[in-house]
């Protein structure tokens, strides 16, 4: 069984909210439960309407599909956004280049499948923090190869840039991930909003340390905005009981 919190903050630099988060602990279709993180891109109101229509046009298909595995299901409701998320963008000028990432996640039995585009990310939070999910970006090509140290990564011109996004190409490029998961332990999805200006040790230090996951939820997104807030932040937090 999840529990879940969620929450998004426009940040201190930005004039817009581009991230969208969605999390029930109730069953969605043939879901038993389901929590996303999208941080769009875009200028105007591309990158916010990005973000809300991929999650919309997911819930929509996975409401409606007959599909009970949740790494099909998942799948082909990325690929459905995918799809018309990129016709949109090629609707009207101001769409044009919009996209999102994406961070999708569910829990069945003692499984947690995560599906990723992008570098939103899915933590795994226990005694320690464990980055499940692999960012889809320039910087993380570069400390593949060796041209960057990761202890570089969060301050490199470029971390902004990524690889993959829905909305972007077709066919769109998904990760998936599996995690068997004991009693107690938290599943963190987040926008780079809280990545980029919080640290993975404080990120654990603080959702240890609250009491509920209103209340880590609510101090991560206080600490990012401490450290300068630079984007919008999204944190959707999950505890397995």
């Amino acid at each position: 069984m999840m529990k879940v919190y969620s929450i998004t903050d426009i940040g201190k630099r930005r004039s817009v909210n581009q991230d969208y988060v969605y999390a029930s602990e109730q069953p969605v279709g043939n879901l038993a439960n389901l929590l996303i993180v999208a941080d769009g891109m875009g200028g105007h109101n591309a990158g916010d309407l990005a973000s809300r229509y991929t999650v919309e046009l997911m819930l929509e298909y996975i409401e409606k599909a007959e599909e009970k595995r949740p790494v099909p299901l998942i799948s082909a409701a990325i690929h459905h956004a995918n799809e018309l998320v990129l016709q949109k963008s090629k609707s009207a000028k101001e769409y044009e280049g919009m996209g999102t990432t994406l961070v999708a996640a569910t829990v069945l039995e003692e499984y947690l499948y995560v599906a990723n585009v992008g570098d939103s990310r899915l933590y795994l939070i226990d005694q320690d923090i464990e980055q499940i999910t692999r960012d889809h970006s320039l910087v993380e090509e570069m400390i593949r190869v060796g041209e960057l140290q990761r202890k570089d990564a969060r301050n490199h011109p470029d971390r902004n840039v990524i690889t993959r996004a829905v909305g972007v190409h077709d066919p769109v490029r998904v990760d998936f991930f599996d995690v068997k998961l004991e009693k107690g332990d938290k599943v963190l999805l987040c926008s780079d909003g809280l990545t980029t200006m919080v640290e993975d040790e404080e990120i654990l230090r603080i959702v240890r340390k609250s009491s509920s996951l209103k209340e880590a939820a609510e101090r991560l997104v206080l600490e990012a905005n401490k450290n300068g807030g630079k984007d919008n932040i999204s944190v959707v937090l999950g505890a397995y009981e």
